[in-house]
This record gives C-alpha cells, structure tokens and sequence, in this order.
C-alpha cells in the first residue's frame, strides 16, 4: 500500500513538474535556456527507489513529454531511461548522503540525457552539428540544474529518505533487531 502512494505522489510530481516546465520556466530562462527538471525527477526516482522504477518512470515520462512537445516520439523516452538506469548506478556505487555527490550526479546525467537527445536528434531529424553553439547551450543548463538541486536538495533528501525506507527495506535498526 505504501508503494502504491508513493507511486501516486511520484505521478502527481511528474504532472507538477510537467506545469512548471511548460509554463513557469518558459518564462525564467538564461540566455534563452530553460533547466530540464525531468532529469532531476528522473534521477531522484531512481536514486530513491530502485532502478526499475526509474526506468520505467523514465520511459512513460520521456513518453508523454514526446506526445507533448516533440516532433519525434521516443527520444525523450529512451534518454530518460537512461538517466533512470544511470541514476540506479549511482544509487549501487555511491553515497546519496553529501550534497555535493547529488550535485555531481545531476550535473553528469544533464550532460548524458542533453549529449544523448542532441546526437539522436541530428541523426533522426537530420539537422547539422553544431558543438559551439550546443557546447553553450549545455553549460547552461547545467548550471541551472545544479542550482535548482542546491535549492531544492532538502526537499529532495527528505522525499528521498522516505522513498528509500518504502522500497528498499533497508533500515539500519530493522536490520539488526
């Protein structure tokens, strides 16, 4: 019964998120660049939960942000998933408990999913490459969403705490009594 609410709240997360990205950032971009807040769902999940759930909350987020906003339905969805399945990696090699592991983990899957969607996109849609103006586009981003996640990182811990007890059962006290 708890999965099935933590599920639902991640589902209403996702929606939230969906709203903000679509309207409130719109209108707070830096030099015209946005911060992909999926990406931070995306590896939350996965990092709070296992890397199924995270994956699979990739694919159908990638999924509907495709129907949404893009031209070519599944390259979201196959670079969401795999920041689900890299932020799983994290989760099994390294500590979710300094801030600065977190933000080094959201700063290499922005860089990952955008590198990812931006070389899919020039191979499926057939645009040329241009690394200058990507290259710019990128460091950007990524310094939003490193600053989002400084802002937001207790939230996200506290969320975090909760979703790992519910999903992983691996409280230090169950273990030992």
């Amino acid at each position: 019964m708890k999965k099935a609410t933590i599920i639902f709240a991640l589902i209403i997360t996702f929606f939230m998120i969906f709203c903000l990205q679509a309207n409130v950032f719109q209108i707070f971009t830096i030099a015209g660049v946005m911060p992909n807040l999926f990406v931070i769902f995306i590896l939350f999940v996965s990092l709070s939960s296992n890397g199924t759930v995270g994956i699979s909350f990739g694919v159908v987020c990638g999924l509907i942000v495709d129907l949404v906003y893009s031209k070519t339905i599944g390259i979201t969805a196959i670079m969401l998933c795999l920041v689900g399945y890299l932020g799983a990696y994290f989760d099994r090699n390294f500590s979710k408990e300094n801030k600065m592991t977190i933000i080094i983990m959201s700063a290499l899957a922005t860089v990952l999913f955008e590198f990812g969607y931006y070389i899919l996109n020039s191979v499926i849609v057939g645009f040329e490459v241009e690394l200058i103006y990507f290259a710019k586009i990128l460091s950007i981003e990524v310094l939003y969403n490193i600053l989002l996640v400084i802002l937001f990182y207790p939230m996200i811990q506290k969320a975090g705490y909760t979703m790992d007890r519910v999903f992983k059962k691996n409280n230090i006290l169950t273990r030992y009594f």
